[in-house]
């Protein structure tokens, strides 16, 4: 038995010719066998679909039928991102293009011509020594907190007040500067969000009585802030799995998430 392999593409066709009669050897017939090789990816692709999975407008349609009544209840996106042990927290603050909650209380802590720039901004509370002992004292209640440089030496003093809450203004995140109008301004519609331990990044989105696309603007933005911070941290591919629930709705797996 003589066997010839004749490869073409990723198509690779194995012929055998049987040894014939003496008198019958001009019409041996060949035994012909095929086979088809499938790249890997392709399969790894193939094994990680989620046959449950829904294209975002759909999903929404559903989360909306489960909330029938409860046009305020909140619709969350969970995003599973790639991470390794040296990676950092993920956190990160964007505009989203229909924000899901009123105006941030802005507090800062400046003194003369920077004060006032702040108070024509928008800032709901302005100040310098005076404020740093009410904050100390717990007498106001706020949602970002930013310092010119000149006046942060001295706020760093009720750092173990504001740190937990994650209120600690930074260089970092652009919350210690001097153009206090601009930083207060883009401070009031902003949206933070910051992911667990593991990965996960659990944020709302958006509210029932929201459009789909309104819903698909949200995530896309948040998407592309996550795909930002792992170019950052070198990290290819760092959105793994996008799920879509309201607070009675199930979890649905949005089909492309990493993609959207």
């Amino acid at each position: 038995m003589l066997p010839i392999v004749r490869t073409t593409g990723r198509r690779c066709t194995a012929f055998t010719i049987r040894s014939a009669s003496k008198n019958n050897a001009a019409t041996a017939t060949p035994l012909i066998l095929t086979r088809t090789f499938v790249s890997k990816k392709k399969k790894k692709a193939a094994a990680r679909e989620n046959p449950d999975a829904l294209d975002i407008q759909e999903a929404v349609r559903v989360l909306h039928a489960f909330e029938v009544g409860n046009p305020q209840h909140q619709i969350e996106a969970h995003i599973q991102c790639k991470i390794e042990k040296s990676t950092p927290l993920i956190r990160g603050s964007v505009v989203l293009p229909r924000n899901i909650k009123q105006e941030a209380t802005i507090l800062v802590f400046a003194t003369g011509k920077q004060a006032e720039e702040a108070v024509a901004a928008g800032a709901q509370f302005v100040g310098g020594q005076e404020l740093i002992e009410k904050v100390q004292n717990g007498e106001l209640k706020f949602d970002k907190c930013i310092s010119t440089p000149a006046m942060f030496p001295a706020v760093t003093k009720i750092a173990r007040v504001l740190g937990p809450k994650g209120l600690m203004p930074t260089v970092k995140k652009g919350t210690v500067t001097d153009d206090i109008a601009n930083i207060v301004r883009t401070s009031k519609g902003s949206f933070d969000f910051k992911g667990d331990k593991r990965g996960v990044l659990h944020t709302g989105i958006g509210k029932v009585n929201f459009e789909a696309r309104d819903i698909e603007a949200n995530l896309g933005v948040i998407l592309e802030e996550l795909r930002t911070f792992g170019k950052t941290n070198n990290l290819k591919g760092i959105i793994q799995n996008v799920v879509l629930s309201s607070t009675r709705g199930p979890g649905i797996v949005i089909a492309g998430g990493p993609s959207i």
